[in-house]
């Protein structure tokens, strides 16, 4: 499904704060750089227009979210979210979520990995484009915590069901575990704009969550 148009920013908000060019961070990273606190930190790979961390930055001020960008305008249309909302503890990053992983992120830093809706590359000569593939998904199991969890969300079956073979022989990884569907009474109830509209539209959510031993 094709990206909706975005509305315009107001050009009054400052994005400086929560806007950051995956160049501009710390090296070796740190989050307490970014942050100016120790608090756990959870990263969504793909935030889109920047839903799910509005609402978990909302609700879990304790924790520290950091979102990964690969287009420069969603990027500032979710930027421009949290700022407006005044979410100090929520900021992105424009920039290729696989090399943040690979080049900027080191062992054991992050509580959570999120990634919902990824795009799947139907075409068989893109599919190498996907964001789930070897070298990611070891990038990923190496970042979390003890006890840390990937979360991962999508409504193609195909790509599920190959992700989760993936993650299952690249990694030690425990699960998948099943995440119930849950009743939506508001916009806060759905994780991702897509999300929103998967579900309104009567499309199956697949969902599974995998945990660090």
């Amino acid at each position: 499904m094709a990206r909706p148009k975005l509305r315009k920013i107001d050009p009054r908000i400052d994005l400086s704060r929560h806007l950051k060019s995956l160049e501009e961070l710390p090296r070796p990273f740190k989050a307490e750089a970014l942050f100016g606190r120790q608090a756990p930190l959870e990263i969504e790979v793909g935030s889109g227009k920047g839903l799910f961390l509005r609402s978990e930055a909302s609700a879990r001020p304790e924790t520290d979210f950091l979102g990964i960008e690969i287009a420069r305008p969603y990027a500032c249309y979710a930027a421009a979210g949290l700022a407006k909302n005044g979410l100090a503890n929520a900021m992105i990053v424009w920039g290729d979520a696989v090399r943040a992983f690979a080049e900027v992120l080191p062992d054991a830093a992050v509580a959570a990995v999120h990634i919902y809706f990824p795009d799947p590359w139907w075409k068989r000569r893109h599919k190498k484009r996907r964001v789930m593939r070897e070298g990611f998904v070891r990038d990923v199991e190496r970042v979390l915590c003890p006890g840390g969890t990937l979360h991962y969300w999508t409504d193609v079956e195909e790509y599920f069901q190959t992700s989760m073979a993936l993650v299952r022989s690249q990694t030690k990884l425990v699960g998948p575990l099943e995440v119930p569907a849950s009743a939506a009474t508001s916009e806060s109830d759905y994780r991702t704009h897509f999300e929103r509209r998967t579900r309104q539209s009567g499309r199956p959510v697949f969902r599974a969550q995998f945990r660090k031993a």
